[in-house]
């Protein structure tokens, strides 16, 4: 006679929080953190698949993510980073296209807007973009040009009287096929330095086209951007962009953003895994009985719970202003290559029902590719975190 399965939601660690990280926010936060998973349960988890198989976005829930009140946390409603980074994950959680889409609008568009703007700028610009009346996207990977495009940027910028002319292409641009504007940075021929520009995707010269084909993140618009001598009025310079490193001071808050993505991941794995391992019965017995199935769950919860840990820690040297350029690089290398291991496990536990949507695994598994590429390779956030502890670069 076959155990009964219990419900996943009725047992101990139903939620993943193994070590109670969530007992360290406010009960303010907690509160609000609560209100944000009722929004997600009710508004992205039950549309969530159907999007992601067709590859189109639900632009009807972009008025709703306004309503919900997600961006920028911490510098405009005086949230912990910590609370950012839990609501990030749990954004990942329900899906981690729409995840991808607000990371996109609120870490990289609007935090270049915040850390490269002048006072002026920011006023004129950040209440459309907070409200998301003015969508955005982050125009800095190039067709020949991913991770050395810190120095071979060949987008141009030049001057001319009271405009800048752009030329170039962008490729893997999140969200620019439908997006009002698109924070560009390009290469100004006169200084031979990285510049940021504030581009309205209406100017002539401006197209973006859908990348076909993905088998990750289907349900984010990323797109090929060209700039043939797109024409920008001189304030739309960013004021504080003059340099790659002035670039970096917006990837290294973002960073910190896709680690968070990645314990959201494991944690989406975990939930799968280990509701599917309760309930499916093989044998006669439920799949949760077995003990390699109950090891491959426990390596999951750890390998989330340890991926929390350290971001959990680098969120408070973030609040303290003590975070550094290489622990976001350790963070993020490691938390990625932790996450593709248990989302790996969790397809292994769902066997055949692991690779057809209709079980959420392989939405999962297929996801965690594209978390795992962007903001950075494991491999150059891992030779950034060695030159910090070696003092030698092996970075070309």
């Amino acid at each position: 006679m076959s155990t009964p399965a219990a419900d996943p939601r009725e047992l101990p660690y139903a939620d993943g929080d193994f070590y109670a990280f969530e007992q360290l926010l406010s009960a303010k936060e907690r509160d609000r953190l609560a209100e944000v998973r009722d929004f997600l349960a009710r508004e992205v988890r039950p549309i969530a698949a159907d999007c992601w198989n067709r590859g189109e976005f639900p632009m009807d829930l972009i008025p709703k993510l306004a309503e919900v009140d997600l961006v920028s946390p911490v510098r405009r409603q005086g949230h912990s980073n910590l609370f950012a980074g839990l609501v990030h994950a749990e954004l990942t959680r329900a899906d981690a296209s729409i995840a991808t889409f607000l990371g996109v609008h609120d870490g990289l568009f609007a935090g270049s807007i915040e850390a490269l703007a002048s006072r002026e700028q920011q006023e004129e610009w950040l209440p459309d973009i907070y409200a998301l009346k003015k969508i955005g996207a982050f125009g800095l990977t190039e067709p020949l040009g991913g991770s050395d495009v810190a120095g071979g940027t060949r987008t141009t910028a030049r001057r001319d009287g009271d405009t800048w002319i752009l030329n170039g292409a962008k490729r893997w641009i999140g969200n620019a096929t439908f997006s009002d504007w698109v924070v560009i940075y390009a290469k100004d021929v006169a200084d031979n330095q990285v510049k940021g520009f504030l581009v309205d995707t209406a100017l002539p010269g401006f197209s973006a086209t859908k990348i076909e084909n993905k088998i990750s993140l289907r349900t984010v618009q990323n797109a090929d951007i060209v700039l043939e001598d797109v024409v920008v009025p001189d304030f739309f310079r960013l004021a504080n962009a003059n340099s790659f490193r002035d670039v970096n001071k917006v990837l290294k808050v973002t960073r910190l953003a896709v680690a968070w993505q990645a314990v959201g991941q494991q944690l989406a794995a975990f939930d799968v895994a280990r509701s599917y391992a309760v309930e499916r019965e093989q044998f006669g017995r439920p799949l949760a009985s077995f003990q390699l199935i109950q090891n491959q769950l426990v390596q999951i919860l750890g390998n989330a719970v340890s991926s929390m840990g350290m971001m959990v820690r680098l969120a408070q040297l973030e609040d303290d202003g003590l975070a550094k350029d290489e622990q976001s690089a350790l963070a993020k290398a490691f938390t990625t290559e932790r996450m593709r291991e248990s989302v790996a496990l969790g397809r292994s536990i769902l066997g055949g029902n692991g690779i057809v949507t209709d079980y959420g695994m392989a939405k999962i598994f297929a996801d965690a590719e594209a978390i795992y590429s962007y903001e950075g390779t494991a491999e150059i956030n891992t030779l950034v975190t060695g030159r910090a502890i070696t003092g030698i670069s092996a970075i070309v």
